[in-house]
């Protein structure tokens, strides 16, 4: 006997091999980021760690891939739509915390540093005591946060704007508005990831964190790095997040009444926003 059709607004998925496709492709790629840092079993670390990124990028096509088309076959219901935007809010939520860790070591580090060099123990600590007798750290030569990390910052906020500017003529309907606010954002994105590179080249090339002065203050950079180095990946996954949907854009599947998944993007962008603003003033600025 046949089942008849079900009669609410719930989406049962169909079966999917990402999940899968993707742990195992995730799996990889952070085995050979260790065999590469390390040079573990003979093995060619880069070639191993290439290989998982490509299956990492291919899941992820592949899914969204699928997100997309469930959403133009109209699988994607009022309530499915509640649920997804709860499951992206729980998600920027996971990423408030990844990034908090981050914070509260450096403010750990930054407020009570003095009281590291308190306590003498085995080894080299009072070459160590003697670096974090002051926070940055003996020898450090921070960055001016007046020049690059200021245009950083601008160069955020600007794309917070356009990226409002557009989600905003798209809900009214304005179409160009909405292409050409996307265009000027996923340019920022871009610009902002060159002038970080850049900034990261500057800080190498000059040994501004890493010359003999600073050799027992390793913890400034390691937090320094982490935490705007993670940031820039995010700036880059939110690049290409508004990427898809300037493509998604362009071939029509935006309307003025469902376009989660651009209200999405701008949301994750948002939150992108608000870190580097935390980074900037505290970073680079008042512990800088």
């Amino acid at each position: 006997m046949a089942h008849a059709a079900p009669h609410h607004d719930y989406h049962l998925v169909d079966p999917s091999p990402w999940p899968l496709v993707a742990s195992i492709a995730t799996t990889v790629m952070m085995i050979g980021a260790v065999v590469w840092m390390k040079g573990l079993f003979g093995l060619s670390g880069p070639g191993v760690f290439a290989a998982g990124f490509a299956g990492v990028l291919y899941s992820m096509f592949g899914w969204w891939a699928d997100v997309i088309k469930e959403s133009r076959k109209g699988d994607h219901t009022p309530v499915v739509s509640i649920g997804l935007r709860y499951g992206m809010v729980l998600f920027i939520a996971s990423e408030v915390m990844f990034f908090a860790a981050f914070f509260w070591m450096f403010f750990e580090m930054s407020l009570f540093n003095e009281v590291r060099t308190l306590t003498p123990e085995i080894g080299n600590w009072a070459d160590t005591a003697t670096a974090w007798s002051s926070w940055p750290p003996q020898g450090v030569e921070t960055l001016d946060a007046w020049s690059l990390p200021l245009l950083n910052t601008f160069i955020l906020l600007l794309s917070g704007t356009t990226v409002t500017w557009a989600h905003h003529a798209l809900q009214v309907g304005d179409r160009k508005g909405a292409r050409l606010g996307l265009i000027l954002t996923v340019a920022l994105g871009a610009l902002f990831t060159a002038v970080q590179a850049y900034e990261y080249y500057h800080i190498i090339h000059e040994n501004l964190f890493f010359n003999e002065e600073a050799l027992n203050s390793g913890l400034y950079g390691s937090v320094f790095f982490m935490a705007t180095g993670f940031h820039g990946f995010h700036v880059l996954i939110g690049t290409l997040f508004l990427t898809v949907c300037l493509f998604r854009l362009l071939a029509g599947q935006f309307t003025p009444e469902k376009h989660f998944g651009f209200e999405a993007a701008a949301w994750y962008w948002h939150f992108v926003d608000v870190v580097w603003l935390f980074l900037f003033a505290f970073v680079y600025v008042i512990f800088g």
